[in-house]
């Protein structure tokens, strides 16, 4: 959905996430958007371009297009191109990743001895861009204690390449960050989410449903846990640097570096493994579309460490609950 407020489009969070893909496939020479046959055929044109190039429409994203067609509220196709150039822009990046701490709808630090253990609750934050939605995962075991989650070689299947994935941190070492966009085809919370240890089973409905391979695959790898996508069927080991179990997809989730805080207990998103695949559509995890809101253009967002009770006022992303679909 599009809003607009004084003539400036502001568009939500799941929307910004199918624009960017939408963006990048329109940017490509391969896959051009065509201005007019957009004029000359309309929302066909746009509805069919979406669907080849960036997937299956469901209703939410017909009535994102839709919005697009209404523009800013004149009736006529090409009220619409004003608002596609708004979002067809160009590419920015960061020298660096930033420091950036993680908090609650309140803007309060969260602490990490509160990240509840293998919640079934779907816990995201942005990084480093806006609309990078990251899970925020406390991984346990089959009795929700915390377990540590060691240093692991991840290997990527596409190309066999490898790269060092550090581990979790807080108190217990078990708390990781991986990218929630699906590096087979972009697909997003729910449809792409953690079952922990008490879901590990075959039979549950849509977006839970678990296919007998992916719980196979789990248990020859020893992963109490995984990350799964129920839209192709592409399965993550969380407990292994979110190494892929089961394809289509070829390629590992991203992690986020987190840092941890002992003497205040706060976390931190520090950056990501360049050696590792990018989110899925990006060149670099260094490039982007929209810096985070509360990133500061003029300091980068250096390393920075809070004092106890106090309240950032930039450089810091919000911790969302996005539901639970077991329930």
């Amino acid at each position: 959905m599009i809003v607009i407020n004084k003539g400036i489009p502001i568009i939500k969070r799941d929307d910004l996430i199918f624009a960017i893909k939408l963006i990048r496939k329109m940017r490509n020479p391969k896959t051009r958007f065509d201005e007019r046959e957009f004029v000359k055929h309309g929302r066909d044109y746009l509805f069919n371009y979406a669907e080849k190039n960036v997937g299956p429409l469901d209703p939410s994203r017909r009535a994102f297009l839709k919005g697009i067609l209404i523009g800013i509220g004149a009736a006529a196709v090409l009220s619409a191109i004003p608002v596609i150039s708004y979002l067809n822009q160009p590419q920015i990046t960061l020298k660096s990743f930033p420091w950036i701490i993680i908090v609650d709808s309140n803007g309060e630090p969260i602490k990490a001895s509160e990240v509840p253990v293998n919640s079934p609750e779907i816990l995201l934050f942005q990084y480093p861009m806006e609309g990078d939605i990251t899970f925020l995962l406390n991984l346990g075991d089959e009795n929700n204690n915390p377990i540590e989650v060691p240093p692991t070689t991840v290997v990527i299947p596409e190309n066999g390449k490898t790269y060092t994935f550090p581990g979790g941190v807080g108190p217990h070492k078990s708390i990781v960050a991986y990218s929630a966009i699906c590096q087979h085809l972009g697909c997003t919370p729910p449809e792409i989410h953690f079952y922990p240890p008490q879901y590990m089973k075959v039979g549950m409905p849509t977006p839970n449903y678990l296919p007998p391979i992916a719980l196979q695959a789990a248990q020859q790898a020893n992963a109490i846990s995984v990350i799964h996508c129920d839209c192709h069927g592409s399965t993550y080991d969380p407990l292994h640097g979110a190494a892929v179990l089961t394809g289509p997809t070829v390629r590992p989730l991203p992690y986020v570096q987190l840092y941890w805080d002992p003497n205040t207990d706060y976390l931190y998103a520090i950056g990501m493994n360049l050696n590792a695949p990018p989110i899925l559509g990006h060149t670099s995890d260094l490039s982007g579309y929209a810096y985070l809101s509360s990133y500061n253009e003029e300091t980068g967002c250096p390393k920075m460490l809070l004092k106890a009770g106090q309240t950032p006022s930039d450089c810091y992303t919000k911790l969302e609950n996005n539901g639970n679909t077991f329930e």
